[in-house]
């Protein structure tokens, strides 16, 4: 009976650790959460303004989906396309509905000329257009290549936004400037995959000047 006890005790202790070093894989801090796509500063920064420091780990592959989708997208000669998700963010024990991360997308021409925001966004100046709100930021660019015939005539028209999701954290200058900062950082490495010229007219360092 003692024995039984021991070994169901033992066998207890194993599935512990096991459904322990499972959830180590399944969450991981913002460095990791989708490979290298927040590595270094941004990690914190992200941190930071989700408030969270655990997700669940997303594909590293995201980076090759967005730039095969802009480049299909750009290929097929419509005037936007959906694009992909670069990264999600989903905390560790958040409902369903937080989530928030990176996106890029093809826009059409018309999507920057109309001046209306939502409320609480402001327009910042980098970019073909570029605006920050309290818990998301937003920048359209244009990307010359040689990776897409005819890009110089007619350049990759490229929207990317960052969500934080559910957040208590402040609507602060500071913080929309941590919203903008993340976004404007894994833009570059966006143009730099995509091979934009001119770094798709984004500056090597943010300028974080509301309009």
């Amino acid at each position: 009976m003692a024995a039984g006890l021991v070994m169901a005790l033992g066998a207890g202790s194993v599935a512990c650790a096991s459904e322990k070093k499972e959830e180590e894989k399944t969450f991981v801090g913002a460095s990791e959460v989708c490979g290298d796509v927040f590595a270094g500063p941004l990690a914190e920064m992200v941190e930071k303004v989700t408030g969270d420091k655990l997700f669940f780990a997303k594909s590293p592959k995201g980076m090759e989906r967005v730039v095969a989708a802009l480049k299909e997208g750009y290929e097929s000669g419509r005037p936007w396309a959906a694009g992909d998700a670069l990264c999600l963010l989903h905390p560790k024990g958040a409902a369903q509905t937080d989530e928030g991360g990176v996106k890029f997308s093809m826009y059409a021409p018309q999507d920057v000329e109309d001046e209306g925001l939502p409320a609480g966004h402001e327009l910042y100046t980098m970019g073909v257009q570029s605006s920050v709100g309290r818990s998301n930021a937003t920048i359209y660019f244009e990307c010359v290549t040689p990776q897409l015939k005819g890009s110089d005539k007619t350049p990759l028209r490229i929207h990317g936004s960052f969500g934080r999701g559910e957040s208590d954290a402040p609507d602060t200058r500071e913080y929309r400037n941590l919203n903008m900062t993340i976004l404007h950082a894994v833009s570059l490495k966006l143009v730099k995959e995509l091979g934009c010229e001119n770094n798709g007219g984004l500056p090597k360092v943010p300028v974080l000047t509301p309009k």
